[in-house]
């Protein structure tokens, strides 16, 4: 969220969020930002690959891909409204079609209400959270560490 110009679509019709799976998380987890790992092993005390297959097994989980077809992050949401995103390097050549893409797939969520924790260290999620329209809620100590994240919470329209 650097406010850099992305690059422009060749087509409109190019769909940049699909469905993941477990195999996508390698196409991830070697290249995500520093912070969002920081984030995942502090937040949970597990190595970012267990995290990540953990998480997709779980949720409702979607990849993100930018224009060149290289992968930007992951995302899901469980049941209850849970909501997480991990992101690499792609988002930071394209922030404003990732906040687009972003934004298309939170609303199209059934959620009343999503929510989570996120490391107030991890700037650019608390960047994107803020443009998604999240709202902060709290300072908590979290994970094995103790380390302070902030809860966040959306509520969202019914469709």
């Amino acid at each position: 969220m650097t406010g850099k110009v992305d690059t422009p679509l060749t087509s409109t019709n190019v769909n940049l969020i699909k469905q993941a799976s477990i195999d996508d998380v390698v196409k991830v987890v070697d290249t995500l930002l520093p912070s969002d790992r920081t984030e995942i092993v502090d937040g949970t005390g597990l190595n970012p690959v267990l995290s990540m297959v953990n998480s997709v097994y779980f949720s409702n989980s979607v990849i993100f891909y930018v224009p060149d077809g290289t992968c930007a992050g992951m995302a899901g949401v469980s049941d209850d409204g849970c909501v997480w995103m991990h992101c690499t390097d792609a988002v930071r050549r394209y922030p404003i079609l990732f906040c687009k893409e972003a934004r298309k797939w939170i609303n199209s969520l059934p959620h009343r209400l999503l929510y989570n924790k996120a490391d107030i260290r991890n700037t650019l999620h608390l960047k994107l959270l803020k443009k998604l329209g999240f709202k902060f809620l709290r300072l908590v100590p979290y994970g094995p560490n103790n380390i302070y994240f902030v809860e966040f919470v959306k509520l969202c329209s019914l469709h």
